[in-house]
């Protein structure tokens, strides 16, 4: 088993966790269905991504975020520490700004099985004396997404429709707000968990500061100079029954643990154009 300073990554091939393990020479990334760790120290990414895999198979969501988790966690040892990459989602309805002692409400298969993945991962770790941390990550954006859709990552998408000068809608003219994170800045404050972040705890990994959607839509449209026109939709059923109008969470104890963000928000979108 190596030391504690290794970290063996479940989920390194996705987006955060192929940042993550760039450049470094102390992680040992696991291919799709192997569940051994190879050092005491694990960071989990293995996850779902967006609450629209119920339409097509109610099934994806389970499988993936708790029946794959558990197969992790059960490889595990007395002593080891588990550190989860959860989501913003897993709050639902909450007041704002989202603290990690917020009561959580989700909705969704995919929020509802994050959540009941915490949850789950709390009790087995205090059943076996494993450690764990939980990181509750905000939007993170960045060029190398390759999953961004209207489902996932809009705000990309969107971005994307209007550097081709095509016609876009925003739910509710984009009169809400999000807490977005460039991938840099979730790489840096994830590493920060990992080396000072206190054991048995949630972290929220985010900037802290609520974003008007409509607003990054407008400076990403100046700046691309678009003959893009756009206007306005009434979000549908179903989004209304899965997603929260308006987030931003608190990051104050990320913040004393060293946190700031290399990114300002016009550099953020400078960057996804």
């Amino acid at each position: 088993m190596k030391p504690s300073s290794d970290i063996t990554v479940f989920g390194g091939r996705g987006f955060v966790g192929s940042a993550f393990c760039k450049n470094k020479d102390n992680v040992t990334v696991k291919e799709r269905d192997d569940y051994s760790r190879h050092s005491s120290q694990i960071l989990y990414f293995i996850s779902t991504v967006d609450n629209y895999n119920v339409l097509e198979n109610p099934h994806i969501d389970i499988d993936t975020n708790l029946k794959v988790l558990m197969s992790v966690l059960s490889g595990c040892e007395k002593g080891d520490t588990f550190n989860f990459i959860s989501s913003w989602f897993v709050y639902g309805d909450c007041k704002l700004p989202a603290k990690e002692k917020s009561h959580c409400d989700p909705k969704g298969f995919y929020s509802i099985t994050k959540r009941a993945a915490e949850q789950l991962l709390i009790s087995y770790c205090e059943t076996f004396e494993i450690n764990y941390r939980i990181l509750r990550l905000a939007n993170v954006v960045g060029r190398n997404d390759n999953k961004v859709s209207k489902r996932k990552n809009a705000l990309q998408y969107l971005i994307n429709e209007l550097r081709e000068n095509k016609p876009i809608q925003l739910y509710g003219g984009g009169n809400f707000t999000r807490d977005y994170t460039h991938v840099e800045d979730a790489v840096k404050a994830i590493d920060l968990v990992l080396q000072k972040g206190n054991l048995n705890t949630i972290y929220n990994i985010g900037n802290g500061v609520p974003l008007v959607f409509k607003d990054l839509i407008f400076t990403a449209a100046k700046l691309l100079n678009t003959s893009s026109k756009i206007s306005t939709m009434e979000p549908t059923a179903f989004h209304k029954k899965i997603q929260v109008e308006s987030f931003y969470m608190d990051n104050t104890k990320l913040k004393k643990l060293g946190y700031q963000p290399s990114w300002s928000t016009h550099d953020m979108i400078k960057s996804l154009l």
